[in-house]
């Protein structure tokens, strides 16, 4: 069965990134852009990645503020859920990933099983964000805008501690 990876991208970083995971996962994967995608869609696969970028004072992108409601609504139990989020820890240290947090919230309120998280803080610099829990991100941490050279490495490094719990 093929991994859903759902993102959201109002200039196309996220969904640059989400192209770089498809790439390096030895499974199939089928992208949805959350702009087309319905809640119905979630429930065709029990492995998930979601993917999103922070906008304004911590404010989820726009298409997923769309769908902000139906997201709500998705049934989690019994799916394996990773996240990878975007954001400008300089321009908005205050709230650094915080829709990768508010999503990663809807979903575990859900029953997701998520992994993936526990990502480490360590070489990030900001000041506070909704996506740490447990003193660690909840998913994938990255920061195109200050530390775009870090992507590909952080990417291969949270793929190989998720790929042994996708199929």
């Amino acid at each position: 069965m093929a991994i859903g990876i759902f993102y959201g991208s109002n200039g196309g970083a996220t969904e640059r990134v989400a192209e770089i995971i498809k790439s390096k996962l030895d499974v199939e994967v089928e992208m949805h852009d959350i702009a087309n995608a319905k809640a119905e869609d979630f429930q065709t696969y029990t492995e998930l990645i979601i993917g999103t970028s922070t906008w304004g004072e911590g404010d989820l992108q726009d298409d997923w503020e769309d769908f902000e409601d139906d997201f709500k609504e998705v049934d989690f139990a019994g799916k394996t859920v990773a996240f990878f989020g975007l954001g400008d820890q300089d321009g908005y240290p205050d709230n650094y990933l915080d829709a990768m947090g508010t999503l990663y919230k809807y979903a575990v309120d859900k029953g997701a099983n998520v992994v993936g998280n526990g990502w480490s803080t360590e070489g990030y610099d900001f000041d506070e964000s909704t996506a740490i829990v447990d003193n660690a991100f909840v998913g994938l941490a990255l920061d195109e805008d200050n530390q775009d050279e870090l992507t590909e490495k952080r990417i291969d490094q949270w793929i190989d501690s998720i790929k042994s719990y996708l199929n």
